[in-house]
């Protein structure tokens, strides 16, 4: 595999709540990208306010329980004591058709919330992206303009959000499966052969 088919090939993704330093480190790293460098919707940085009361979720590629990467975040907060709020999705481009990503986090940002008592969920959604949010049923319910461009204010229907009482822990999706057992261990496949053709070789000559 080359280098870019490589580093999107982690067996499986971890979907929860950033605890960690480096997972709210790489977060904010990859927003910036994204949002800045990307769609240059922010100059520097698109940190705002709001990330000082916000709950970072994070998507994170590995193998077998251990995470390496953040590939992908969103973060929620809350607006009053029943309404929450969905923005700064974002997913790094060489894992944008991976474990569907996008559609889990968020999954877990809407029912993390409905656990801690959201009666209402909303986000402002680029339009390009509407027909996920549809999909994953949230109905439209106006338009607004945020950093110049126009957004789509959306709810996301809670029927379909059962709550989460576990984020820390999260979901794990399944992610790329090797499909030649020299991809998980180089070289094992002809240790094996060299093994099995000695043995062969030696029960020969008895």
């Amino acid at each position: 595999m080359d280098t870019s088919s490589r580093l999107s090939a982690y067996s499986e993704y971890t979907i929860k709540w950033a605890t960690q330093d480096w997972e709210i480190e790489q977060a904010y790293k990859l927003r910036r990208r994204v949002f800045c460098d990307e769609q240059t919707l922010f100059e520097h940085d698109d940190r705002d306010v709001t990330d000082q009361s916000a709950q970072l979720l994070v998507a994170l590629g590995g193998y077998g329980g251990w995470h390496e990467q953040v590939v992908g975040t969103v973060r929620i907060h809350p607006a009053g004591p029943s309404t929450w709020h969905g923005s700064r999705l974002a997913v790094d481009p060489n894992f944008r058709n991976r474990g569907h990503l996008g559609s889990t986090l968020i999954k877990l940002a809407v029912s993390s919330a409905h656990a801690l008592g959201c009666r209402h969920f909303f986000a402002r959604v680029q339009p390009q992206n509407e027909p996920l949010f549809r999909h994953l049923h949230w109905d439209r319910i106006g338009e607004e303009t945020v950093c110049g461009l126009k957004h789509v204010v959306m709810e996301a229907n809670l029927d379909h959000y059962p709550p989460c009482h576990d984020p820390v822990s999260g979901f794990v999706v399944r992610g790329y499966t090797p499909d030649y057992i020299d991809e998980i261990a180089p070289g094992l496949l002809e240790l094996l052969t060299t093994q099995a053709s000695a043995v062969a070789m030696e029960r020969s000559t008895r």
